[in-house]
């Protein structure tokens, strides 16, 4: 039997973070939602745990055990009590590295899910939650993949009920790692004008309400994440000039800079037009919102 599950890209719509605190976290909130873009994950029955790595940026990865796919595994098995199960694992990872899409904590809630459904585990979608929090902070977040609110350092969230949105999703292939932006931001003595507000205004009526909140709003990794990565500048820059965008915001660290649009149709045309310049950066239009991230067998 094969279990699969898709680990969707998750997209920081907004993101307001503080001044590091005395463990050197972060406090942040953030409203995040999932794209119809991502990752995959299968899993089948092996007397050995392993991994292989497939898809276009494979390369970029490493099937040591430190990989977080890997590293679910074994969480899992302790927290089933079944000492160490073997699987074979496939990542199928089509998502850029470091790209501010949450792809390594969506590709091991994705390892969750198969592995919990080809062991027998029967664990909750809660279990699953708390387990990916031994992750990454936005570990929870994505064994919901749902629209939501991130507090706290962002290993707490509510769902938010919020219209789908059609975008473009730009990468410039240049890589902004997560440790290098927020060194970046310490540095710029940012952060200190940070208060968590209150939940935002949901449920919106509308896409177009949910823009002109989102556009009183911004990401405040922004300018560090360009000081790391100077491409995200040229991104946030073209997307911004083209009549089509209604929105360009940076997602997470970045680099990748998602431009919301009016229409499915807008989103692909977009999408080819920066595809068609040939600029060597990674194009996708996608449909932000809930996402099936059910585990399929067969």
């Amino acid at each position: 039997m094969i279990t699969r599950a898709f680990a969707p890209a998750k997209v920081n719509l907004s993101l307001s973070v503080g001044p590091p605190m005395a463990d050197a976290r972060h406090p942040l909130q953030s409203i995040v939602t999932f794209a119809d873009v991502g990752d995959a994950v299968a899993a089948t029955a092996s007397d050995r745990l392993t991994l292989h790595l497939d898809g276009p940026f494979a390369a970029n990865l490493s099937d040591e055990p430190e990989n977080l796919v890997l590293s679910a595994a074994r969480l899992l098995c302790e927290h089933g009590g079944i000492g160490n199960r073997g699987a074979a694992l496939t990542l199928y990872k089509a998502l850029p590295i470091a790209s501010g899409l949450g792809g390594g904590s969506s590709d091991a809630a994705a390892a969750f899910k198969v592995l919990n459904v080809l062991w027998g585990l029967r664990a909750s979608k809660e279990d699953l939650e708390r387990l990916a929090a031994g992750i990454g902070a936005d570990g929870p977040v994505c064994v919901r993949a749902k629209p939501a609110l991130m507090t706290g350092t962002g290993e707490t969230f509510s769902p938010l009920d919020m219209p789908d949105l059609d975008a473009v999703l730009v990468n410039p292939l240049v890589p902004a790692p997560t440790g290098a932006v927020y060194r970046a931001f310490d540095a710029l003595g940012l952060g200190h004008g940070f208060e968590a507000n209150s939940t935002p205004m949901a449920p919106w009526p509308s896409a177009r309400a949910l823009l002109d909140e989102l556009a009183r709003l911004s990401n405040d990794l922004t300018r560090p994440a360009i000081q790391v990565a100077p491409a995200i500048e040229d991104v946030l820059r073209r997307l911004t000039q083209d009549p089509r965008t209604l929105l360009a915001r940076l997602s997470g660290s970045g680099a990748t800079v998602v431009a919301m649009v009016e229409g499915a149709a807008a989103a692909r045309a977009l999408a080819q037009d920066l595809q068609a310049e040939a600029r060597g950066w990674w194009v996708r239009s996608a449909r932000l919102g809930a996402v099936d991230v059910s585990v399929h067998e067969g």
